[in-house]
């Protein structure tokens, strides 16, 4: 038996960011580890530019995944004012100072939002981790910077709800969380679980695994590698074994 944080991620509006080609900012169905990752690290206060300490608690964490509800797809189109490409111009610390360049540009956006989604989350430590799962419950409780879902425009409609939960693995640990009784009925379509291979993970069978491109390598500049991610879906009995 292993011991999970597993707490609710629900709001009005939510964006879990895939890889951003061209215009287009397109929403994952389900939570990127790097936007759990900048989660916990805006609970616990950690600035992005602390690369070190967020190394520590991204080398500290195993994520599992449960989607109870995909949401609706909402695109919303953009248009960004941006000052030109200027080598020598000055730093620009803010947003009026880009305004008040005397060139200005337009770039078209398009991005996508997951509306009224319900995901839970289930979290285990490493062995050698620097946190402590009461820790993280504390700081989700009484976060230091806001918490948003993927962008900072998509605040939580609901709070966390974190909980300590014993369990055999990733799937048990987030079927026993007690999803808020206002949401229960989000919960009743077909479920999805998404999770990365530990030792703490407790699953052995799947449906799929996808590579995704949301490992963070550096939170300051943005930078991000691949990492297998294992997919079960609960309407599916032709499961594939990992020994396969």
């Amino acid at each position: 038996m292993q011991q999970y944080l597993s707490f609710q991620l629900y709001g009005v509006l939510a964006s879990w960011g895939e890889q951003a080609v061209g215009e287009s900012r397109h929403s994952a169905t389900h939570p990127s580890r790097s936007a759990i990752l900048g989660l916990l690290a805006a609970a616990l206060g950690i600035k992005r530019e602390q690369e070190h300490a967020l190394k520590r608690l991204s080398d500290s964490v195993f994520m599992g995944f449960k989607v109870s509800h995909h949401g609706l797809l909402l695109k919303d189109y953009h248009t960004i004012q941006v000052p030109a490409e200027d080598k020598k111009a000055k730093h620009r610390y803010t947003r009026r100072d880009e305004l008040r360049t005397g060139k200005l540009g337009t770039v078209l956006s398009s991005r996508e939002y997951r509306q009224d989604a319900l995901s839970l989350v289930a979290v285990c430590l490493n062995e050698d981790s620097d946190y402590s799962l009461e820790a993280l419950q504390q700081a989700l409780k009484q976060p230091v910077f806001q918490l948003y879902l993927g962008r900072k425009s998509c605040p939580l409609s609901l709070p966390v709800n974190p909980e300590i939960i014993v369990a055999d693995s990733f799937k048990a640990a987030l079927d026993q969380y007690p999803i808020a009784p206002e949401k229960q009925q989000l919960g009743m379509e077909n479920s999805a679980y998404y999770w990365e291979k530990s030792i703490h993970s407790g699953l052995d069978n799947y449906s799929y695994r996808v590579p995704r491109y949301d490992l963070s390598l550096s939170r300051k500049h943005w930078q991000f590698s691949t990492r297998d991610e294992y997919v079960l879906l609960a309407t599916g009995e032709n499961h594939v074994s990992e020994s396969r």
